[in-house]
């Protein structure tokens, strides 16, 4: 009697299944894990883009009303310090400028030792008014009265003759100005225009103001030549709001006047804060002052530059896995084609991790990619080439009138644009939503870059048939160029996506270099 056993051939073929289930488990692993991190890396850059970019826009929104003070400051390098018509010559032209909404009052602080108290009281009620008086009552050493007010807005009034010098918080942020001669800051105060009413915080910005003709080289010096001090007071909500620029959506910010964050130190809340994945502290000194920023990250936030879809990679790839396993088990006897399937699927996942589902398009990661090669390569070469940030307009209006689905079917059709306005060398992706983004090698200058650009934005504009529905759509692109505009992939994205917004901020439908 003999005994059947499988030959070494077929015996070797029952590994197959194994060793395809293994192969595309790690190519799963693989894909899922690069999705995972790249997800949480575009977080954590925009995250920290969005800090910075918030921490900027307060320091020149500082930094610009200090020039507008040092203006007044140069009025009294001419005219007296008393002079009310001069001071309000200057701020009447400045009344409703939209520029300079967040400031409530401008005004000018006399110094006066206590010798001259009564003196300088019956000077300012010769100018006007007749019953100005310092207060709060009280015999001090110096006084700083308040001797013109003049309101930006227009909407508040308050007696003039308040003694800022008695105000410790005042005080502190006035010695700072007068002993450094710079502007400063005070903390957290009520300013004297509300009446006593609680609830919205203030700041005040000081200029020293010296004699003319006076030696203020040392502290000594300034405090010898010091005559008052020129001011502009600020509602810290009406100050937020004249911020430059827009601010990233989904995240909660506040600010708290010094380093220590609590409730009796805040200033400005946008919203309240709700555990987001990331948070953030910042430091600033502002005008010789320090501010605690915190940023935290909302849903909307996350959803927008954090989409993760490492599951579905994992429960496709998984399935995909078991599943060619056991077609390879059934088809032990065509292993060629099962091989043949394992690679295709394994492609196919590659694929979904790189592209987007919609449009087809390359997707962050993979344009990330693409650009990194196109900066290795540009530098070997000495070579330009331009990013271009592109974003539909009121794209928002045609998904809520026709329905998303025409919505995908025009985001599809622009895409295919795109491609065709490009060299097969080019690349074209998809940021997500109605943005879009283009890689433009081999440029011999902006010239070129903006001309593409401008083809682009025609063939854009051209109509649409969808359904039966005849649609036009319009486009805001921002370029940027390298190396002019920066040298690394961060720095090229930024300046690429301040120039669309600017390009949406003047009127869409157009396009705005970097620089």
């Amino acid at each position: 009697m003999t005994t059947a056993s499988v030959s070494p051939p077929a015996s070797r073929l029952l590994f197959l299944p194994w060793l395809i289930l293994f192969a595309m488990l790690g190519a799963t692993w693989f894909v899922w894990d690069h999705e995972r991190q790249n997800a949480r890396k575009e977080l954590h850059t925009q995250f920290d883009f969005a800090l910075r970019d918030t921490v900027s826009r307060i320091e020149q929104r500082v930094a610009a009303y200090e020039q507008l003070l040092r203006g007044v400051q140069g009025l009294f390098a001419t005219t007296g310090l008393r002079s009310r018509q001069a001071i309000h010559d200057y701020v009447e032209p400045l009344r409703g400028d939209p520029n300079l909404s967040g400031m409530q009052v401008i005004g000018v602080i006399e110094r006066v030792p206590s010798a001259r108290k009564a003196a300088h009281v019956r000077a300012i009620r010769r100018l006007g008014p007749a019953d100005y008086s310092i207060h709060p009552e009280g015999e001090r050493e110096i006084y700083a009265p308040v001797i013109q007010r003049e309101s930006y807005s227009g909407r508040h009034q308050a007696p003039l003759g308040l003694d800022t010098w008695a105000n410790p918080v005042r005080r502190l942020a006035m010695e700072t100005a007068r002993d450094s001669g710079l502007a400063a800051i005070t903390g957290k105060v009520q300013l004297a225009i509300d009446n006593g009413v609680e609830g919205n915080p203030g700041f005040i910005m000081y200029l020293p103001v010296f004699a003319q003709g006076q030696p203020r080289d040392s502290v000594t010096q300034r405090r010898d030549s010091l005559i008052g001090w020129v001011y502009a007071s600020f509602h810290m909500r009406d100050f937020m709001a004249s911020l430059y620029g827009r601010q990233a959506e989904g995240l909660a910010f506040s600010i708290y006047d010094g380093a220590v964050p609590s409730d009796a130190a805040l200033m400005y809340r946008n919203r309240e804060a709700a555990g987001g994945a990331l948070s953030a502290k910042e430091y600033m000194v502002v005008a010789s002052h320090t501010w605690t920023l915190t940023l935290v990250t909302q849903e909307e936030f996350e959803n927008r530059f954090g989409r993760d879809i490492s599951l579905i990679i994992a429960v496709a790839g998984v399935s995909l896995s078991l599943s060619m396993a056991l077609l390879a088990w059934s088809m032990i006897s065509g292993r060629a084609r099962a091989l043949l399937l394992a690679a295709k699927i394994t492609e196919e996942l590659r694929h979904m991790a790189q592209h987007d589902s919609l449009t087809g398009l390359p997707n962050r990661a993979l344009f990330s990619d693409r650009v990194q090669n196109k900066l290795a390569h540009a530098r070997r070469q000495d070579r330009r080439f331009a990013l271009i940030f592109l974003d539909l307009d009121k794209f928002k209006p045609i998904n809520d009138k026709y329905g998303h689905s025409v919505g995908d079917l025009l985001l599809r059709q622009v895409a295919r644009r795109l491609q065709d306005s490009i060299r097969a060398s080019d690349t074209v992706g998809r940021l997500g939503g109605d943005e879009f983004v283009l890689l433009i090698g081999d440029l011999t200058g902006a010239a070129d870059a903006l001309a593409l650009a401008e083809k682009i934005r025609q063939e854009v504009r051209r109509p649409y048939t969808i359904n039966g529905h005849q649609l036009t759509i319009s486009c805001s692109l921002g370029v940027a160029i390298y190396p002019d505009d920066g040298t690394d992939e961060l720095a090229l994205t930024k300046r690429a996506d301040e120039a669309m917004y600017r390009a949406k901020d003047s009127g869409r439908d157009s396009v705005q270099l970097a620089n």
